[in-house]
C-alpha cells in the first residue's frame, strides 16, 4: 500500500526522492521526463500505471494557464510593439484618406467645368471666325485688285469683330461711371443764403420762400442772416419750417454798413469757409420768385453756373431779362438794359448764379492765382458788386456754364415790395383796433 500511494502522488518535481532515487525532470513542455529508477522487474503493473500518470500530467500541464504563462513570456516584445504601431499607422492613413476625398471631387469638378467652359469658347470663336472668313472668301473675284480689297476688308472685319466685346464692356463701364456721377448730383449739398432784416414783408417773404423750398429734395441747408440780434420772430419762422437751417448774425456797425446785404452774405461765405462745407452756394434773396426747376439745374453745377433774371423796373412799368446769352451750355454774350452798366465785366444778377463751396475754401484744386478769402465789396452799385464777386471766382466765361439748354427759361422773378407804412404788428399778433365796424344784420 506505501508503494501505491507514492505512485498516485503528483507530478514528481526536480530534486525530490521517489523510492529513495533521485528522479530528475527537464520541463513541463518535455515529451517524456527523464528519471534513473531501479525498480525490480516483478513490478511492471506499477510501472506502467506511474509511466500513464506521468503522460496525464505533461497534458495537463500543457493545457492548464500556468504552463502557457512562460510561453507568452518567451515570446519577444519587440513583435508586438511593431504590430501595434503598423495597426496604428494604417488607421491613421485611411482616416486621411477619407477626410481629403470631398476635397478631392470639388476641385476635380471645378477642374472639369473650366476645361468644358474654355473648350466651348474656343469652338464657339473658332465658328464664327470660320463663319466670317468663309463670307468672306464666297465674295472673293479672280481679280487680283479684288482680291486685295477683300483681304483689306475681312482684316478690317475680323478687327471689328475681336473689339467689339471690349467696346460693349468699355459701354458698360461708361454708363455705371455716368450713373454715379449722377447719383452724386442729385445728392450735393446746396447751400441756401438768405439776408433778411424786420420789415413788413419779412414773414411774407420768409413763408413763401421755406414752402419753395421744401420741394426741394434733400440735402439742402438754409442759412439765414440777420443783423445785430436773432429776432424772435425769425427764429420761430425757422423752427416751423421743418427745414435745416443755420440762424446767424452780421454784428456790423450799421452806421458804417451801406448795404447791409453784402456784409451779411460776407457772414455766410465766412461760415462755409471756416467749416468747409461742400456744396452749390446761391444766394437767394427772401423778396424773389424762385421755380423749383432752378434747383434741379443747380446740382449739376461743378464750378460756376449762371442763367437769366427776370425783373421789374423800379417804376414798375416795365419787365427786363439780365443774364447771360448761351450756345448750348457756352455763355457768348449777356442780356442788359441799362446802359450805364456796359462799363462793367460781367452782367448778372445776384441770383442769377451760383458756384462750388470749394473755390472759397480749396484755392489750389481750382488754381486760383491768390488766396485771398472771397468776399463781397461794398462799392458802387448793385450790378458792379456782382461783377467784382464773380471775377473773384472765374477768370473768363470759359469757365461758366450756361443752364438751361441754351439759357432759355425764366427761373427767377424779382419784385419789388414797398411800403410807405412801416408799422406792422409784433409777431403778427392783433390784439389793438379790432373794434367792429360793420355789425351783422
Amino acid at each position: 500500500m506505501a508503494s501505491i500511494r507514492r505512485t498516485l502522488s503528483p507530478v514528481p518535481r526536480a530534486g525530490i526522492p521517489l523510492n529513495g532515487e533521485v528522479c530528475s525532470v527537464a520541463s513541463p513542455l518535455s515529451k517524456s521526463s527523464s528519471c534513473t529508477q531501479n525498480h525490480p522487474s516483478s513490478n511492471g503493473f506499477l510501472s506502467s500505471l506511474a509511466s500513464s500518470l506521468d503522460s496525464q500530467a505533461f497534458v495537463l500541464g500543457v493545457f492548464s494557464p500556468r504552463t502557457s504563462r512562460p510561453f507568452e513570456k518567451s515570446k519577444p516584445k519587440g513583435q508586438l510593439w511593431r504590430r501595434a504601431l503598423s495597426h496604428f499607422f494604417i488607421c491613421f492613413m485611411l482616416g486621411i484618406f477619407i477626410g481629403a476625398t470631398p476635397f478631392a471631387s470639388m476641385t476635380l469638378s471645378t477642374n472639369l467645368m473650366s476645361k468644358h467652359q474654355d473648350l466651348s469658347f474656343e469652338m464657339v470663336s473658332s465658328v464664327r471666325f470660320h463663319q466670317l472668313h468663309g463670307s468672306v472668301s464666297r465674295n472673293v473675284t479672280p481679280s487680283s485688285s479684288e482680291k486685295m480689297q477683300k483681304n483689306v476688308t475681312m482684316e478690317s472685319q475680323v478687327k471689328e469683330w475681336g473689339t467689339t466685346e471690349g467696346i460693349i464692356v468699355k459701354s458698360d463701364m461708361q454708363s455705371q461711371s455716368l450713373i454715379q456721377e449722377a447719383d452724386l448730383e442729385s445728392q450735393k449739398l446746396l447751400i441756401i443764403v438768405t439776408p433778411t432784416y424786420a420789415h413788413p414783408f419779412q414773414a411774407h417773404n420768409l413763408h413763401r420762400l421755406a414752402h419753395m423750398l421744401k420741394l426741394v429734395s434733400p440735402p439742402l441747408l438754409w442759412i439765414v442772416v440777420e443783423m445785430t440780434s436773432q429776432s424772435v420772430q425769425t427764429t420761430d419762422i425757422l423752427r416751423r419750417t421743418g427745414i435745416m437751417y443755420r440762424h446767424l448774425v452780421c454784428e456790423k456797425n450799421l452806421t458804417d454798413v451801406r448795404d447791409r446785404s453784402v456784409h451779411q452774405r460776407n457772414v455766410a461765405l465766412f461760415h462755409i469757409e471756416t467749416h468747409r462745407l461742400d456744396g452749390i452756394i446761391y444766394f437767394a434773396d427772401e423778396d424773389n420768385i424762385y421755380s423749383e426747376y432752378l434747383f434741379e439745374q443747380m446740382r449739376q453745377i461743378r464750378r460756376f453756373g449762371t442763367w437769366s433774371v427776370a425783373k421789374i423796373t423800379s417804376n414798375k412799368m416795365q419787365a427786363a431779362i439780365e443774364g447771360p446769352v448761351c450756345n448750348g451750355t457756352q455763355v457768348i454774350g449777356w442780356h442788359t438794359f441799362e446802359s450805364s452798366r456796359r462799363l462793367q465785366r460781367f452782367y448778372a444778377q445776384i441770383s442769377g448764379f451760383a458756384f462750388n463751396s470749394t473755390i472759397l475754401w480749396d484755392p489750389k484744386r481750382w488754381h486760383r492765382p491768390t488766396l485771398e478769402p472771397i468776399r463781397q465789396l461794398d462799392t458802387g452799385n448793385d450790378g458792379f458788386q456782382v461783377s467784382t464777386f464773380i471775377e473773384q471766382i472765374v477768370e473768363d466765361e470759359s469757365q461758366m456754364e450756361g443752364l438751361p439748354q441754351d439759357c432759355s427759361r425764366i427761373m427767377v422773378w424779382h419784385l419789388y415790395h414797398e411800403s410807405s407804412n412801416a408799422f406792422f404788428p409784433h409777431k403778427w399778433f392783433m390784439k389793438n383796433n379790432l373794434d367792429v365796424i360793420a355789425s351783422l344784420a
